[in-house]
Protein backbone atom coordinates (compact mmCIF):
# COMPACT_ATOMS: atom_id res chain seq x y z
CA UNK A 1 0.00 0.00 0.00
CA UNK A 2 3.08 2.62 0.94
CA UNK A 3 4.26 2.01 -2.45
CA UNK A 4 0.97 2.69 -4.00
CA UNK A 5 0.64 6.02 -2.24
CA UNK A 6 3.70 7.23 -3.23
CA UNK A 7 3.03 6.47 -6.75
CA UNK A 8 0.05 8.43 -6.60
CA UNK A 9 1.70 11.53 -5.27
CA UNK A 10 4.33 11.39 -7.65
CA UNK A 11 1.53 11.18 -10.30
CA UNK A 12 -0.24 13.77 -9.18
CA UNK A 13 2.66 16.24 -8.47
CA UNK A 14 3.40 15.57 -12.08
CA UNK A 15 0.24 16.45 -13.09
CA UNK A 16 -0.69 19.48 -11.05
CA UNK A 17 -0.67 23.13 -12.71
CA UNK A 18 1.68 25.58 -11.00
CA UNK A 19 0.24 29.28 -11.23
CA UNK A 20 3.08 32.19 -11.52
CA UNK A 21 1.95 35.11 -9.02
CA UNK A 22 3.35 38.50 -10.49
CA UNK A 23 3.99 41.30 -8.58
CA UNK A 24 4.36 44.95 -9.56
CA UNK A 25 6.14 47.00 -7.16
CA UNK A 26 4.42 50.56 -5.64
CA UNK A 27 5.50 52.54 -3.04
CA UNK A 28 3.26 54.36 -0.23
CA UNK A 29 3.59 58.14 0.12
CA UNK A 30 5.74 58.94 3.49
CA UNK A 31 4.22 61.67 5.72
CA UNK A 32 6.14 62.94 8.03
CA UNK A 33 6.31 66.24 10.56
CA UNK A 34 10.22 66.84 9.84
CA UNK A 35 11.16 69.49 7.48
CA UNK A 36 12.26 68.22 4.11
CA UNK A 37 15.85 68.42 3.22
CA UNK A 38 17.44 71.48 1.64
CA UNK A 39 18.15 71.44 -1.69
CA UNK A 40 18.37 74.10 -4.43
CA UNK A 41 17.06 72.00 -7.12
CA UNK A 42 13.15 72.05 -6.85
CA UNK A 43 11.54 68.77 -6.61
CA UNK A 44 9.88 67.42 -9.98
CA UNK A 45 6.69 66.40 -7.73
CA UNK A 46 5.24 64.32 -11.36
CA UNK A 47 2.13 63.59 -10.69
CA UNK A 48 -0.42 62.00 -13.16
CA UNK A 49 -4.29 62.05 -12.46
CA UNK A 50 -6.47 59.96 -14.21
CA UNK A 51 -9.78 60.50 -15.11
CA UNK A 52 -12.65 59.57 -17.21
CA UNK A 53 -11.84 61.72 -19.67
CA UNK A 54 -7.65 60.84 -19.77
CA UNK A 55 -4.83 62.30 -18.32
CA UNK A 56 -3.85 65.08 -16.90
CA UNK A 57 -0.34 65.50 -15.70
CA UNK A 58 1.08 68.26 -13.05
CA UNK A 59 4.42 68.80 -12.09
CA UNK A 60 5.92 71.34 -8.96
CA UNK A 61 5.06 72.24 -5.63
CA UNK A 62 2.45 73.30 -5.67
CA UNK A 63 1.40 71.34 -8.78
CA UNK A 64 0.65 72.77 -12.05
CA UNK A 65 -0.64 70.91 -14.90
CA UNK A 66 1.93 70.55 -17.46
CA UNK A 67 -0.09 68.07 -20.33
CA UNK A 68 -3.56 67.22 -20.82
CA UNK A 69 -3.66 64.10 -22.92
CA UNK A 70 -7.62 62.67 -23.85
CA UNK A 71 -8.61 59.27 -24.70
CA UNK A 72 -8.71 58.69 -28.05
CA UNK A 73 -11.21 57.98 -30.40
CA UNK A 74 -12.36 54.51 -29.72
CA UNK A 75 -12.53 56.40 -25.76
CA UNK A 76 -9.50 54.07 -24.72
CA UNK A 77 -6.45 55.47 -22.79
CA UNK A 78 -3.93 56.94 -24.88
CA UNK A 79 -0.75 55.19 -23.71
CA UNK A 80 1.66 55.97 -26.35
CA UNK A 81 1.20 59.65 -25.67
CA UNK A 82 1.73 59.71 -22.38
CA UNK A 83 4.72 57.45 -22.81
CA UNK A 84 5.99 60.22 -25.62
CA UNK A 85 5.49 62.97 -23.33
CA UNK A 86 6.80 61.06 -20.28
CA UNK A 87 10.14 60.38 -22.43
CA UNK A 88 10.77 63.81 -22.69
CA UNK A 89 10.41 64.63 -19.49
CA UNK A 90 12.93 61.88 -18.13
CA UNK A 91 15.33 63.77 -21.00
CA UNK A 92 15.26 66.80 -19.07
CA UNK A 93 15.07 65.05 -15.07
CA UNK A 94 17.98 61.81 -16.25
CA UNK A 95 18.16 61.54 -12.27
CA UNK A 96 14.04 61.57 -11.54
CA UNK A 97 12.28 57.91 -10.85
CA UNK A 98 9.27 58.72 -8.83
CA UNK A 99 5.39 59.50 -10.18
CA UNK A 100 2.68 59.78 -8.19
CA UNK A 101 -0.75 58.49 -9.54
CA UNK A 102 -3.92 60.06 -8.62
CA UNK A 103 -6.75 57.94 -10.11
CA UNK A 104 -9.71 59.84 -9.55
CA UNK A 105 -12.54 57.46 -11.48
CA UNK A 106 -12.93 53.50 -11.05
CA UNK A 107 -10.28 51.54 -13.30
CA UNK A 108 -9.95 48.03 -14.20
CA UNK A 109 -7.17 46.40 -13.00
CA UNK A 110 -5.97 45.49 -16.95
CA UNK A 111 -6.02 49.81 -17.41
CA UNK A 112 -4.08 50.46 -14.39
CA UNK A 113 -1.26 47.43 -15.31
CA UNK A 114 -1.36 48.86 -19.00
CA UNK A 115 -0.91 52.75 -17.62
CA UNK A 116 2.07 51.63 -14.86
CA UNK A 117 3.69 49.88 -17.87
CA UNK A 118 4.00 52.64 -20.02
CA UNK A 119 5.17 54.80 -17.12
CA UNK A 120 8.06 52.22 -15.89
CA UNK A 121 8.70 50.80 -19.02
CA UNK A 122 11.57 51.90 -21.82
CA UNK A 123 10.69 50.28 -25.38
CA UNK A 124 13.60 49.13 -27.26
CA UNK A 125 12.52 51.88 -30.05
CA UNK A 126 12.49 54.67 -27.32
CA UNK A 127 15.45 57.02 -27.32
CA UNK A 128 18.85 55.71 -25.49
CA UNK A 129 18.92 57.55 -22.39
CA UNK A 130 21.46 57.24 -20.13
CA UNK A 131 22.66 59.28 -16.93
CA UNK A 132 25.36 58.94 -14.89
CA UNK A 133 26.19 56.83 -11.90
CA UNK A 134 28.29 57.32 -9.14
CA UNK A 135 31.70 57.09 -10.27
CA UNK A 136 30.76 59.31 -13.25
CA UNK A 137 30.15 56.72 -15.66
CA UNK A 138 27.55 56.70 -18.08
CA UNK A 139 24.60 53.52 -17.71
CA UNK A 140 21.79 53.15 -19.71
CA UNK A 141 18.81 53.37 -18.39
CA UNK A 142 16.66 50.69 -18.81
CA UNK A 143 13.16 52.05 -16.95
CA UNK A 144 11.54 55.26 -16.93
CA UNK A 145 9.91 56.04 -13.72
CA UNK A 146 10.45 53.02 -11.88
CA UNK A 147 9.02 54.08 -8.51
CA UNK A 148 5.40 54.33 -8.48
CA UNK A 149 3.60 55.99 -5.45
CA UNK A 150 -0.34 56.20 -5.23
CA UNK A 151 -0.87 59.78 -4.20
CA UNK A 152 -4.95 59.27 -2.86
CA UNK A 153 -5.75 55.58 -1.27
CA UNK A 154 -7.42 56.73 1.33
CA UNK A 155 -10.15 58.75 -1.00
Amino acid sequence: ILDAVFILIFFLLMSAQFVKIYEIGSNVPIISNSEPPKNKKKPLALTLTISKRGFKLASGVPSRTIKSISKTSEGKYDLIALHDYLINIKKKNINEEVIVFEPIVDLTYEDIVKIMDSVRMLKKTDDTLFKKDKDGIDVQLKTLFSKIMFGNLMS
